[in-house]
């Protein structure tokens, strides 16, 4: 996700010696991530003075890379909020630089209430020569619980070369989302607001637009297949939930499985309930799909569920209960392998999705697009 390897070694080097381990203090974790940064920030600002684009835009974005693992595995402390909001500038400046530029877009959430956040920031790609006498298909990813905009727009340069526009935009809870995350039905009114924005976008080809939601992003995507089937030509939700993700029995045990930090306290405040881990696990279960009946609804769009069957942070049990009920889904369970299946669930995805917009692909040229090889 745009990062180098390297420079995270000295960080890990600091932290270590500091004795940093759980419980962390978040501004003392953060604070030891940022003198990187900045020293990456100057290189890439040195870069561009120098018109080298290409340095400059790498340099950047490995500059929100670190910022991303400083706020990670959510900005709760205000030096973690400090590094959100400049990993952000960095990714901004980062991705205006690239040969095929994506720019930031900010819409009225026109649905949302009153005490609702008002604007809908998110990434919009469209690739060169997109014209509305030339409209492409979209694909609009959903974020997850960790990963924003700023770091899954890794996804953009493939899609991109295949002639197909992307958004990336933040669930509910994260990032920039305006929505409630305590609100049970928040989500539908985020989602009407961008796809009413959309309709008037005259470049995109409306009868073929997609949803690729990632991780916790896939428990919207499974919930967006059936609240606004009519507005999409499918769905895929990669290492998802919609059940048994809420069950205070497994919510128990979580912390200390899969996951590198503390996810069900990381839930909990993404859901809106902040420290209180215990409460959320008590009321939780509120989100369930099965439980408020959104799985039982006999209108949904074509939708792909993808997850590795051994998944230690969503169960591999919620995808059965989509399959038990409703119309029929897509599916594919990847053998031995943990959240959402990495990295054979890509090509699936992809496969899956160019087949969806009538497209010739390879799968592995567009994961060849990811930048997981710094060069500078």
């Amino acid at each position: 996700m745009f990062n180098k390897h390297e420079d995270f070694l000295p960080i890990v080097d600091e932290l270590t010696k500091q004795g940093q381990k759980e419980p962390y203090d978040w501004d003392a974790y953060a604070q030891v991530f940022f003198p990187k940064a900045e020293e990456l920030l100057a290189e890439a600002e040195k870069a561009d003075r120098e018109d080298n684009k290409e340095k400059a835009s790498e340099f950047y974005l490995r500059a929100s890379a670190v910022y991303r693992i400083s706020r990670f595995p959510a900005p709760r402390s205000e030096k973690q909020r400090y590094a959100w909001k400049e990993g952000k500038k960095a990714a901004a400046k980062g991705l205006a630089l690239r040969e095929r530029p994506t720019k930031e877009v900010v819409i009225p959430h026109k649905h949302g209430l009153e005490h609702e956040g008002k604007q809908i920031p998110f990434y919009y790609h469209l690739p060169p020569g997109t014209t509305k006498d030339k409209p492409v298909p979209l694909v609009i990813i959903l974020t997850g619980l960790d990963g924003y905009r700023t770091e899954l727009a890794v996804w953009i340069e493939g899609f991109s070369q295949k002639d197909i526009g992307v958004i990336v935009l933040e669930i509910p809870g994260t990032g920039d989302s305006p929505a409630d995350p305590k609100d049970t039905v928040s989500p539908e009114r985020e989602w009407s607001s961008l796809f009413d924005w959309l309709d008037e976008q005259s470049e995109v080809d409306h009868k073929r637009v997609a949803v690729f939601s990632v991780s916790t992003g896939g428990y919207y995507g499974i919930r967006l297949a059936h609240t606004h089937h009519d507005r999409l030509a499918g769905v895929v939700a990669l290492g998802g939930g919609c059940h048994h993700m809420f069950d205070p029995r497994w919510l128990s045990s979580v912390n200390h499985l899969e996951y590198p930090f503390d996810l069900a306290t990381t839930l909990a405040y993404k859901w809106g309930y902040g420290d209180d881990l215990e409460t959320f696990k008590k009321e939780a279960m509120k989100y369930s799909l099965v439980e408020d009946g959104t799985l039982d609804r006999q209108q949904c769009t074509q939708l792909l569920l993808v997850n590795g069957v051994d998944d230690e942070i969503f169960p591999i049990d919620d995808y059965y209960e989509c399959l038990l009920r409703g119309a029929p889904k897509d599916v594919r369970f990847v053998k031995d392998k943990k959240h959402m299946g990495e990295p054979e669930s890509f090509g699936i995805i992809l496969k899956w999705l160019y087949q969806l917009f009538g497209i010739e692909g390879n799968p592995a040229d567009h994961l060849k697009t990811i930048p997981s090889r710094p060069k500078y």
